[in-house]
Order: structure tokens, then C-alpha cells, then sequence
């Protein structure tokens, strides 16, 4: 006799409330970090987050119910496309901020390396549910050595790709989703340790030819990205060039204190000293204006949103459904403590937005995906009365 079953068609209500949160949070943050921008009219960014976001829950909706078993079957077209969109930029694209990351579309910069990320995503998921079909157990050190070169072949296409436009924040977002599917793939332990090992060695690797060879160190570090490294380690000392956003940032965070200094109050907010405050440095408004408390409260959302992503993960009936999550919950995990990290001076500055807070059309949108790939996932899920939940191929 089958075990009795309970169907879950319902959308994961802590998950949308998160992303309500979510959504009031970032109106206000943009309203206020983007004041030093609005001339004639205030609400004009605002206005342009709030549209992004009545499509990206268009999208959201559409992907939700979209069938994800059927995926498979599109991955390798849709990351053709994706690396025929990222070739197409590198010939076409617009170039803006010393970047050529955007196809103009009328008006609206689409960047493809956002879309990208869910079509790795996607394509990730695909192979390693093959590999990974009936097995219960570790791989071994032989088998994981072939998942770890094939995982990596097809990242690292997109991921030169994405670093030549420069946009290393994106590319590292790449190696992000791929290290994550590769972590928890089942692979050897020893396999694990070798992966973290050659991540140090190579950073180490960076240090010594830094310090020994720089000309050599030069023609892989660029001298903007060398320059960001020093804003970093050093940020008071490089206080009026590279350190300049930095510095700013961690004068305004430390401002607003417990409570903050009131919303649209801040002073190195609404002075125009941070730069890309309602972007990239958006969780330096939060933090000036809305204190600790504001931004721990939006800590405990986004922790909240991801340890619901890793609920339904756990709880999905196949592989491939639990990769797709998995590669979501990388995907949002390494671009929210990233760009929180840069405002705060534990990790260098690179060009992430924080996730569904930060002004932005394709950030946002693709994010928006991202959340109804989870939905989906959650939605199609068969609960069991009797036993774990059957992970099937």
C-alpha cells in the first residue's frame, strides 16, 4: 500500500511574506539613497523600483507555475543562449562606468550575466541530477574528480566571459552557484578538502607574485581591482581615491548607531558622499538612517527567506529539484553577504547589488526568478504521512 500523500499547491506563505518585507525595504531605501539624484521629480527612481518589481512578480508567477521537470529539456538551449547573449555584449554592448555589461534595448540596458546566472542554475542542476541518479552514497575520490571538471568547464565559459566585460562581482556570483552545486553534489570528502586547499594556495599564490612578481601579478589583477583591494585593506589611507566609498560607507553606518538617524535624515546619505547609495551601497543608507535595528531586522529576513529555500531543498522529491534550490541559495547567499561585506569593510568593493533591495531592472527581475523556482519547487512537492520524502530521478 503507497503511503498516504499530501499534496502542497499552495504558494510557501513565509516565503512571499519575506519577500513583501523585502519589497517595502528597498522602496524606502531607494526613496531615500537616491535623493541626492531627484531633482524635478522625488519619486522618480522609486516609481521606476516599484514597476521592476510589478514585473519581476509577473515573472516570478510565471516561472512558478511553469512545470520545473520540464527544464531539463531546456538547459543547454537556454545557456546557448545566455553565452550567445554574453558574445553578442562583448561586440554591441553598451559601455557605461568603464564596463560594457548591457544590450540597449530601447531605452532599457538588459544585462545578460544576470540571466545567466539562472540558466547555470539551471543547466548545473541538469547534469548533476543525472549523475547523482539512484545513488545513496558519496561519491569517490575517482568519480568526483570527472563531476568537479565537467561542473567546471561549464562554468568557467561564462565565467571568462562575464570577467572580460569587467564585472568581477558577476563572475565571482558564477563561482558561487558552481562551488555551491559542487558542495553538495555528494562528492568525497577528500575531494572537499582538496577544493579548499587549491582556493587557499591560489590566493596565497596571488600574495607571493604580488610581492615578488608584480609584473607578472599585474596581468592578472588589473590595476582598478588592484586599486580596490588597497581601498580595502587600507581604506583611510586611500580616503580620497579608492578608499573614498569606503570610508564614506563606514562613516554612515557608524552614525546611525542603535536606532539611526531617521529616514531620509542621513547625513553622508543625503549629502551625496556615499556614491551609488541607492545601488550598490544601498545597505549604507539602511544602516545610517535605520540603525542597528533596521539592519538587523533585515538580516533576520533574508536569513529567514534562505532557511525556508533550505527547507524546501530538503523536502523535494527529486534531485534536480534540490539542485535548483541549492543553486538559488548560493546564488542569493554569497551576492547578500558580499555587498553587505564591501559597506562594512570585511570584503573588498565589487559591483553586486544587494538582492531585491537594490535599485535595478535585471538584478531584480532576476532574482524574482530565482524566488519562483523555489516557489515551483515547493509547490510541486509531495509531502508523505509515513517516512522522509522519496527522492526520485
Amino acid at each position: 500500500m503507497k503511503p498516504t500523500q499530501r499534496h502542497s499547491f499552495t504558494v510557501d506563505s513565509v516565503l512571499l511574506f519575506m519577500l513583501l518585507l523585502l519589497f517595502i525595504y528597498s522602496l524606502l531605501a531607494v526613496y531615500s539613497g537616491s535623493g541626492q539624484y531627484q531633482v524635478q521629480d522625488p519619486y522618480f527612481y522609486v516609481k521606476r523600483q516599484f514597476a521592476w518589481y510589478v514585473i519581476g512578480g509577473i515573472l516570478m508567477y510565471v516561472v512558478m507555475k511553469f512545470d520545473y521537470e520540464l527544464l531539463p529539456n531546456l538547459a543547454w538551449p537556454l545557456y546557448g543562449i545566455g553565452l550567445f547573449l554574453l558574445i553578442l555584449v562583448h561586440f554591441f554592448g553598451t559601455y557605461k562606468n568603464g564596463s560594457q555589461r548591457w544590450i540597449n534595448l530601447g531605452g532599457f540596458l538588459l544585462q545578460p550575466s544576470e540571466f545567466m546566472k539562472i540558466f547555470l542554475i539551471i543547466l548545473l542542476a541538469t547534469i548533476l541530477s543525472k549523475l547523482s541518479k539512484h545513488r545513496a552514497t558519496r561519491f569517490s575520490f575517482k568519480q568526483s574528480i570527472s563531476i568537479v571538471l565537467l561542473v567546471g568547464v561549464v562554468s568557467i565559459v561564462p565565467f571568462f566571459l562575464i570577467l572580460q566585460q569587467p564585472d568581477l562581482g558577476t563572475a565571482l556570483v558564477i563561482g558561487s552557484i558552481a562551488l555551491t552545486l559542487i558542495l553538495v553534489s555528494g562528492i568525497s570528502m577528500k575531494m572537499i578538502g582538496l577544493i579548499v586547499a587549491s582556493i587557499v594556495a591560489g590566493i596565497g599564490f596571488l600574495v607571493f607574485l604580488h610581492n615578488h612578481y608584480f609584473d607578472v601579478f599585474s596581468k592578472i589583477i588589473k590595476s582598478h581591482q588592484l586599486d580596490r583591494i588597497y581601498g580595502w585593506l587600507n581604506p583611510h589611507e586611500h580616503a580620497s581615491n579608492y578608499g573614498y566609498q569606503l570610508t564614506q560607507s563606514l562613516l554612515g553606518i557608524g552614525s546611525g548607531q542603535v536606532k539611526g538617524t531617521g529616514f531620509t535624515n542621513g547625513i553622508q546619505v543625503q549629502s551625496g558622499r556615499i556614491p551609488e547609495a541607492h545601488t550598490d551601497f544601498i545597505f549604507a543608507v539602511i544602516g545610517e538612517e535605520f540603525g542597528f535595528v533596521g539592519a538587523a531586522v533585515l538580516l533576520a529576513i533574508y536569513f529567514i527567506m534562505l532557511y525556508r529555500m533550505v527547507v524546501i531543498a530538503f523536502e523535494a522529491n527529486t534531485l534536480f529539484a534540490t539542485y535548483l534550490v541549492a543553486g538559488v541559495i548560493g546564488l542569493l547567499t554569497f551576492q547578500i553577504y558580499q555587498n553587505i561585506a564591501m559597506t562594512i569593510g570585511l570584503m573588498p568593493v565589487t559591483g553586486l547589488a544587494l538582492p531585491l533591495i537594490s535599485y535595478g531592472g535585471s538584478a531584480l527581475l532576476t532574482n524574482m526568478m530565482a524566488i519562483g523556482i523555489v516557489l515551483g519547487v515547493s509547490m510541486r512537492t509531495k509531502l508523505y504521512m509515513f517516512g522522509n520524502e522519496q527522492k526520485m530521478s
